[in-house]
């Protein structure tokens, strides 16, 4: 069973290469599948508690009986104690008088060197009595002592038959671990809730979301804490006013959410003033709303709001941006995801002017699992490269390509026209493929990474948005003035250097991660 990240659901691949959604795990718990409303009243504060609470604890029984079905079935390895063990006993009264003695001198723990020099040594009638007075040396005087002590034990010893030995195996049966606070801790309830509060069961869960969406919250730390502390503040001294209003227009400007996106947010704040007051949590939950709505502007009039590859076509994405935003790391990300999404991926490395950019997005093929398609020449035409690719990607029935442009300043008008002629490579030879132009954008450089985008969008014909280094910076608002000024869809967010650390974009993760203090 294969967890497609880009739909969000398990899913099977059929036999002629067509998705196949995968039946729900069942769970015991299915009664705490749907979580309860949050509402604002006290009251049901403890009773919507309890509910994800349970819902976090159903959604992890499901994920470790999951994890006990898919694991592969170990061989049972028997130790060599259990060999010793299925020997025949041996019957002590049946033993000679030397072999009892052996037998007794094996159950000496102390002196294991004792015991073998008494094998060895000469049977004799009486000890030798030295000839001469002189005495003894130190070691042998030493010795002789430790025969002495070794013989009084050989006579008081008692005689046992030896117990036989239980076959022990090198497999242990997996222990269930308990259900409590060690294991959902705060960040796996926080997560469970963000899913549950989507309309996700229980059994639909996969730890790599739990994981992924705490770490999301972790990346966006710093954005949050400049702005939440700011924004419970201001709400916090009562009913909105015009004031309070204009304290929040000063905090979303300094997360760099823009001119723009700022004055639509206050203008909706206003009008939802002059029809109600606003209380401090009510306030937060309307701006959580407000921004939402922002993020999943440009996604209204789409089929889907789930950017993945369509199925029966080749899907060619071209990754954009400037040398340092990440983009031939994305790339390797993205392929890891497809390939653990059960999607066919291959990689064009049609960035041919960087030194070593060939070498590196090799590297992320091997990390990713994913063939890397390339010319073995320097300052080789990309647009040759990309030919070559979709010609590789069409023979061997591949789901999607991954095409790492060059990097180029938005102001290098012979570099930028390389796309367009990518583009038109594309249109000549897959006329019928599905084409998405995705630019990266560092969210570290803030509103200067606008002015790059507003280029590539001449150029490539960008259909959507990778936001990276959001861990790096305190300034994740520039995801609404991206939407906002450019009218372009955030598909893909990235919030740490692993290959795990890029994840398809939710409108209501990336919210509720900023503002959920």
């Amino acid at each position: 069973m294969t967890f497609d990240w880009f739909r969000r659901r398990y899913a099977n691949k059929a036999e002629d290469g067509s998705t196949v959604e995968s039946e729900p795990v069942s769970s015991d718990a299915e009664a705490t599948a749907e979580p309860v409303v949050a509402e604002t009243t006290a009251e049901a504060e403890p009773a919507v508690a309890d509910d994800y609470l349970n819902w976090a604890k159903a959604a992890y029984q499901n994920i470790q009986k999951r994890q006990q079905a898919e694991a592969p079935p170990a061989e049972v390895v028997a130790s060599p104690e259990a060999t010793i063990a299925a020997e025949p006993a041996i019957d002590p009264e049946a033993t000679s008088d030397a072999d009892a003695t052996i037998a007794d001198s094996a159950t000496i723990p102390d002196e294991p060197v004792a015991e073998t020099i008494v094998a060895i040594e000469p049977v004799v009638d009486q000890p030798l009595e030295p000839e001469t007075s002189a005495p003894l040396p130190f070691w042998a005087q030493s010795e002789a002592d430790r025969q002495e002590r070794l013989e009084r034990l050989k006579q008081s010893a008692i005689v046992e038959p030896e117990p036989a030995i239980a076959p022990v195996s090198t497999v242990t049966a997996p222990v269930e671990p308990l259900l409590d606070e060690t294991v959902l801790d705060e960040g796996f309830l926080w997560s469970s809730e963000i899913l549950a509060a989507q309309g996700r069961r229980p059994d639909q869960i996969s730890l790599e979301e739990i994981t992924w969406l705490k770490r999301l919250r972790q990346g966006l730390d710093k954005t949050r804490r400049s702005l939440i502390n700011q924004l419970r503040s201001i709400v916090g001294q009562g009913p909105l006013n015009e004031d309070a209003v204009i304290e929040i227009e000063s905090v979303l400007l300094q997360a760099d959410v823009g001119v723009a996106a700022t004055d639509a947010i206050i203008a909706a704040l206003q009008s939802k003033l002059r029809q109600d007051v606003l209380p401090p949590d009510a306030a937060i939950t309307y701006l959580k709303q407000i921004l939402r709505e922002m993020l999943d502007t440009p996604l209204e009039n789409a089929k889907t709001r789930f950017f993945a590859p369509e199925d029966d076509v080749l899907n060619i994405w071209l990754i954009t941006g400037v040398n340092g935003a990440g983009k031939t790391t994305t790339i390797g990300k993205l392929a890891h995801i497809a390939q653990k999404s059960g999607y066919k991926c291959l990689i064009a490395a049609a960035d041919t002017f960087r030194a070593a950019a060939v070498e590196q997005v090799k590297v992320w093929g091997s990390r990713s699992g994913v063939e890397v398609i390339a010319n073995p020449g320097q300052n080789t035409d990309p647009a040759a490269v990309v030919f070559d690719a979709i010609a590789a990607a069409q023979s061997r029935g591949t789901d999607l390509l991954l095409v790492d442009t060059a990097g180029r300043l938005q102001n290098k008008k012979n570099l930028m026209d390389e796309l367009s002629k990518i583009r038109r490579i594309i249109d000549k030879k897959s006329a019928n493929a599905v084409v998405e132009s995705l630019l990266v954008l560092d969210a570290t450089l803030g509103q200067n990474g606008l002015r790059q985008a507003e280029v590539f969008a001449e150029a490539a014909q960008l259909s959507g948005v990778i936001l990276t280094k959001l861990d790096g910076t305190a300034k994740g608002g520039i995801a609404l003035a991206i939407v906002q000024q450019l009218g372009l869809p955030i598909r893909f967010i990235g919030a740490g250097e692993g290959i795990e650390d890029l994840r398809p974009f939710s409108s209501y993760e990336f919210v509720e991660a900023l503002l959920n203090g």
